[in-house]
């Protein structure tokens, strides 16, 4: 979920940006801000850069182990072929 930090700051930039005729509406409009931003976020399916630093290290580990296993894989496969040919040779 989206850091309602920031969206409680947006809110209060937003208010205090305000015309001051429009002060005597401002808890409301606070109100609506804030429903529209989280609203807004929400439908962007945002991550924290937490969630994204987590999930940065999984894919570091996750190419790490795919490399070690394509390493493997070529060397069974190339085992293999001379095992074969070794025996095709008898």
């Amino acid at each position: 979920m989206f850091d309602t930090k920031f969206i409680d700051d947006a809110v209060k930039r937003l208010s205090e940006s305000l015309p001051p005729g429009l002060n005597k509406f401002k808890k409301d409009l606070e109100k609506n801000f804030r429903a529209i931003l989280q609203s807004m976020f929400a439908k962007l399916d945002l991550v924290t850069r937490e969630e994204f630093d987590v999930q940065k290290k999984v894919l570091t580990k996750t190419r790490i182990k795919l490399n070690t296993l394509e390493k493997q894989i070529a060397y069974l496969e190339n085992h293999l072929t001379k095992s074969k040919s070794k025996k095709s040779k008898k």
